[in-house]
């Protein structure tokens, strides 16, 4: 087996990204402070071409060389907003008829595993902060929540482990299980 050359690898251009079709989601950042899992969610929101990436609260912003060490260039072809309140970046995105979803371990959560996005449906899905997770102004807002189920000693997986999961098990339902 031979691994493929980056000339082999057909990738889309910036403007060839832009115009084509996206999965239906936004990512929202509830206060991360991680500037490198910020560039991280850029570059695994470029890999599964979502729609938008809402940063919020105390999330920085590009451009910032602590997040293109890790984004990559993923900051010029993923859209984004900045949101100094969570709370009115979710009544945006729920009055554009997203539904909004916390990645978060929650009374009541749903496994991942067991939820399926319907395809033509929006949805806005809600990362939190490394250390509290989707703030309880956020948490009041949701549709529902879901949970990556965990089999180890740890409480919880790092924000960008959570969105490459969350965004594949989507992609994966979504666009090549049709």
């Amino acid at each position: 087996m031979r691994k493929l050359k980056l000339d082999e690898l057909n990738r889309v251009s910036v403007e060839e990204f832009k115009g084509q079709s996206k999965l239906p989601v936004v990512i929202v950042l509830d206060s991360v402070r991680s500037m490198h899992n910020v560039g991280s969610v850029f570059r695994t929101g470029d890999g599964f071409a979502v729609g938008h990436i809402c940063l919020c609260g105390i999330t920085a912003q590009p451009p910032h060389r602590e997040i293109e060490k890790t984004a990559l260039g993923a900051t010029q072809s993923v859209d984004w907003s900045y949101h100094a309140d969570t709370t009115e970046a979710i009544a945006e995105l729920r009055d554009l008829g997203y539904t909004i979803i916390a990645i978060e371990q929650a009374e009541n959560s749903v496994m991942l595993h067991e939820f399926q996005p319907a395809a033509h449906q929006k949805y806005a899905l809600i990362f939190g902060n490394e250390v509290n997770g989707v703030s309880e102004e956020a948490m009041a807002q949701i549709d529902t929540c879901l949970e990556i189920p965990q089999f180890g000693t740890k409480h919880s997986f790092n924000i960008v482990i959570s969105a490459g999961i969350v965004l594949w098990d989507f992609m994966a339902k979504i666009k090549l299980n049709k």
